[in-house]
């Protein structure tokens, strides 16, 4: 018995990466996984997808189903939230992980890329965060949890570092910085239907393969299981006691007694 029998999970980004980690853990716990993202079937361009994951959750003794959709577009969010619906039953369980980055200055960066990064990063969080409040609300419980960065904090300066001169992460940052805003603003508005809305950051890079694309981490600087159990315990805990939080990784979990220096 796990603390998330007999919820369903939807989660975005999971075909790789910390996606596919947290609806692993989940999905460990007791959770009915919805996967999502672009790549259904493995392909060789790409590191994982969600038939693979699937298959090891099944494999694991879990549940889990995997349905393909382009997140950036209104329509194939709105057929997402329906066949899961359809299939599962509404998410008790929301994980806003997917995301496209593109790093490099603001001077020069295409107005089309900058739109698709928000789209991911702030306007697809939404949308299914208004999807799946309806149920949530008639519940009286549920759970979304954003995943951020460090990214999205302010730059220190002036001075500036070599980093924030020449990294590229305006963009970026900006989206993070918005996502954790809209963070709060939905935790504050529904705190009171019983919805928890929070956000997680790991605090140091994790290589996924989507970080190693970019060049942001090669090698990992922190352990993925620190984001699996962060997100773990924003997904389950009391929203009445933990909501509106935007976390880092290993000061909340030191916050919470599961992580000791």
């Amino acid at each position: 018995m796990g603390r998330c029998d007999g919820k369903v999970a939807l989660v975005t980004g999971s075909s790789r990466g910390l996606g596919k980690a947290i609806a692993q853990r989940l999905a460990r716990e007791g959770a009915t996984v919805a996967l999502t993202a672009r790549t259904l079937e493995p392909d060789e361009k790409y590191d994982g997808s969600l038939t693979q994951t699937r298959d090891e959750i099944v494999a694991a003794g879990g549940q889990a189903i995997a349905v393909q959709a382009d997140l950036s577009a209104t329509e194939d969010r709105e057929r997402l939230f329906a066949q899961v619906t359809a299939e599962l039953g509404a998410p008790d369980i929301l994980v806003n992980n997917a995301a496209v980055t593109f790093l490099r200055p603001l001077d020069g960066f295409p107005e089309r890329r900058v739109r698709l990064m928000l789209e991911m990063h702030l306007v697809g969080p939404l949308h299914l965060s208004q999807l799946a409040i309806p149920a949530m609300r008639e519940r009286g419980a549920g759970w979304i949890l954003n995943l951020t960065s460090v990214g999205g904090d302010l730059p220190a300066g002036p001075p500036f570092s070599d980093f924030d001169t020449s990294a590229g992460f305006g963009v970026y940052g900006t989206a993070k910085a918005a996502l954790n805003r809209l963070t709060k603003s939905l935790a504050a508005e529904l705190y009171a239907d019983g919805i928890a809305v929070n956000a997680a950051a790991p605090t140091n890079p994790v290589a996924t393969p989507g970080a190693g694309t970019l060049d942001l981490a090669k090698v990992d600087t922190e352990d993925i299981a620190l984001i699996t159990e962060t997100a773990y315990r924003l997904c389950t805990a009391d929203p009445k006691t933990l909501t509106g939080q935007i976390v880092k990784t290993q000061s909340f979990l030191r916050d919470i007694g599961w992580l000791r220096d």
